[in-house]
């Protein structure tokens, strides 16, 4: 399928509907929200507010919501209360989504919303997000990943039609290595570090990671960090905060993601960055030959329990990635 066909795909799960939608205001919420806002009956957007989110977050989803005439809720969770998150679990993405997820569902129905979906993308279920799972739980639809669409592929429409989306809309819990302890503190450090490598150059992704006295930033242009002392002056200014150390990842952020397969001669590999959950799995792979705990065999697809996927007697690199991603969204990972 083509970047069209799979718009078309998204139109028409969404057509007529009375769509609730979670809304960051980056580009997978926006796509939602917009091509709701052009064929669904009624839209409404609703934003989680945890004070963890770069600055100006709601206030640029605020501005898209207008700008679509869609209906729009901040709902305010107050995440520093929460003592799960803060002791920053490996499973804290999970975490974050279920209090996130809750509240949306509970604030979509109060409010007449029956089709409630998130902005998950097909490139998303080769990443280590747990928070997928909740997805899965609480039934939110999946229209980007039923039409297959890539971040790659949501980034060119939104651009092709210049429709505007926030490029900086994770949380900046992220940042802090896991099993480390968040405080508000810590939060407002990175937050301020950010934007001021955001206010002195011209990078549009900026994430500062902490990892105590060091931080490693990250952007999405390197080039524009190494000229006319740029570093120097960012890494004066950081010090100024507490960060003794700087450390300058130089492979450049890209949000561009797809997904390509290793194929060869009818067969192909993919090894996800997580291992599986066969059990749960099994119960959505239903043309399976046999109850092996290890590994879920189909016609032309093996699922491994390491994460591994494996396929057999394809006619073609577009037919095995095309098997590959229907199976991706059956695929139940552990945390």
């Amino acid at each position: 399928m083509n970047l069209d066909e799979k718009i078309e795909i998204v139109k028409e799960i969404l057509k007529d509907k009375k769509v609730a939608v979670g809304f960051s205001g980056g580009a997978d919420s926006t796509l939602i929200a917009y091509l709701s806002s052009k064929v669904s009956s009624d839209t409404l957007a609703i934003t989680i507010d945890n004070h963890l989110m770069p600055t100006d977050f709601i206030k640029h989803t605020q501005e898209a919501a207008n700008l679509f005439k869609i209906k729009h809720e901040i709902i305010d969770i107050n995440f520093y209360a929460d003592a799960d998150f803060l002791d920053n679990a490996p499973d804290r993405c999970y975490t974050c989504r279920n209090l996130m997820y809750s509240q949306i569902e509970a604030k979509a129905h109060e409010k007449g919303f029956d089709f409630i979906c998130d902005g998950n993308n097909i490139s998303d279920l080769v990443s280590d997000r747990p928070g997928i799972l909740i997805t899965y739980a609480k039934e939110f639809e999946t229209p980007l990943i039923e039409a297959k669409l890539t971040s790659k592929e949501i980034h060119e429409y939104l651009n092709k039609n210049s429709i505007p989306y926030s490029r900086s809309t994770t949380c900046l819990a992220t940042r802090i290595p896991t099993n480390t302890k968040i405080t508000k503190e810590k939060i407002e450090r990175i937050s301020y570090c950010e934007d001021y490598i955001l206010n002195n150059t011209k990078c549009e992704i900026v994430k500062v990671r902490d990892f105590g006295n060091a931080y490693v930033c990250e952007v999405d242009d390197v080039s524009e960090l190494t000229k006319d002392d740029k570093f120097k002056q960012i890494n004066n200014e950081l010090k100024d905060k507490g960060f003794n150390e700087l450390s300058l990842n130089q492979t450049s952020i890209d949000d561009n993601e797809e997904i390509t397969i290793n194929y060869n001669e009818g067969s192909f590999r993919y090894q996800l960055p997580f291992t599986i959950n066969i059990e749960d799995t099994r119960k959505f792979v239903l043309e399976t030959e046999d109850e092996n705990e290890n590994e879920i065999i189909t016609e032309n697809i093996c699922i491994k329990k390491s994460g591994l996927i494996e396929g057999n007697n394809f006619e073609s690199y577009g037919n095995s990635l095309y098997a590959f991603m229907e199976i991706l969204p059956k695929i139940r990972r552990n945390i």
